[in-house]
């Protein structure tokens, strides 16, 4: 049970039952969502079509898809690990740990990382397991593989470093826990050599080889009288433009930081739930009810709104070309002009809802469905 654009909660060390009742006091607090309106009809501006399509199982987990040059990995909820060919569809690997999923796909393009339903970091390199860890904690963002090392951001705000060949813990930050956690994706990237993750509202710098803080930049504070309306995270994905990093802290704000100096540059209220991604001149992010909004990246003013796809439950954005592309909760991918928020194109799919934001590999944007339709486009 969910409201339209809120992340799924969980809650921590309680149960189950406990983190039900919470849930249903939220969603009682609030009304039904609107029907979208109409859609107008499609006027191409851009030319674009399908290419190829193939199949994974369905997606039940907030997936993130791995680009690596021409090489998409992804995975279905059932535990299925799966590469493909971005240029032709084509299948290039195939694994499984053999559980259900609750996080992935982290690559460095050797390794592949994901988290199970029962806490297990599974690696896997050339379609066999390479060794598994078990966390103390859930963990719902892709795994960092880099530097011969895969890096877990958990549920509870730790972060976690393991040996890439043996999975052997290496060192562990471990952050005050909150009584409920997003089920979604959170912040974890590389900045040189160092870490940067989403711990509450802000944006963590850490030594990749120590876990050591080098710096911590806020983009929002908790707010609110309850678990539910204090509950503040940011959420993936990301924007960097050299070395300024923008991200959204969940239903509160966006923001962007000089990650060299771990001076925050700016930060702006906004209601939404998913990431934000830019261009240098604009930052781009979907609000809960389905606007999409264009901020400067210099000041944080707003530069444009769109209203045309309220209320369609939009994924976070992809940046392309002259667009800013979403994917919707009915299957339609939709490109947006960066200049001005109007339609160039849309896009349609098998109908069940785009499960993550769309990539793009090569000369193929790469859009996966709940499920589990994988779809190319390419330039006509």
């Amino acid at each position: 049970m969910r409201r339209a654009g809120r992340g799924p909660l969980s809650r921590l060390g309680l149960g189950a039952a406990l983190a039900a009742v919470t849930l249903l006091a939220a969603c009682a607090g609030g009304s039904p969502r609107p029907t979208p309106a109409e859609l107008p009809a499609n006027i191409a501006m851009i030319g674009v079509r399908q290419a190829w399509t193939a199949r994974v199982p369905a997606v039940t987990y907030p997936l993130q898809l791995s680009v690596q040059g021409n090489q998409v990995a992804l995975a279905g909820g059932d535990g299925s690990v799966i590469t493909l060919d971005a240029g032709t569809g084509r299948e290039t690997g195939r694994a499984s740990v053999g559980a259900p999923l609750s996080a992935g796909v982290g690559s460095d393009g050797r390794v592949q990382a994901v988290v199970t339903r029962s806490n297990h970091v599974v690696a896997l390199a050339g379609g066999r397991e390479l060794w598994r860890h078990r966390l103390a904690t859930q963990s719902y963002t892709a795994p960092l593989v880099a530097g011969g090392r895969v890096f877990v951001l958990g549920a509870d705000r730790s972060l976690t470093a393991l040996d890439g060949r043996s999975g052997a813990p290496l060192w562990k930050l471990q952050r005050p826990a909150e009584p409920l956690v997003l089920r979604q994706a959170g912040v974890l990237l590389p900045f040189g050599n160092t870490l940067l993750a989403g711990m509450a509202g802000r944006l963590v710098a850490i030594d990749p080889d120590n876990g050591n803080v080098r710096w911590e930049a806020p983009l929002a504070s908790a707010r609110g009288t309850n678990d539910v309306e204090r509950l503040i995270d940011l959420v993936g994905g990301v924007s960097r433009q050299d070395s300024v990093v923008c991200a959204r802290a969940f239903q509160a704000a966006v923001g962007c930081v000089d990650a060299a100096s771990g001076n925050l540059r700016w930060t702006r209220p906004a209601g939404g739930a998913t990431g934000v991604a830019g261009d240098g001149q604009r930052l781009y992010g979907t609000e809960s009810d389905g606007r999409v909004l264009a901020w400067r990246a210099d000041t944080g003013d707003r530069a444009w709104v769109s209203t045309l796809l309220q209320w369609r439950q939009l994924t976070g954005p992809l940046v392309l070309g002259r667009s800013v592309i979403v994917g919707d909760g009915n299957g339609l991918v939709h490109m947006l002009s960066r200049e001005d928020g109007s339609p160039l194109n849309r896009l349609s799919t098998d109908g069940s809802g785009i499960a993550a934001t769309p990539v793009v590999a090569g000369n193929t944007l790469v859009v996966v469905t709940r499920n589990g339709g994988v779809y190319g486009f390419v330039p006509e």
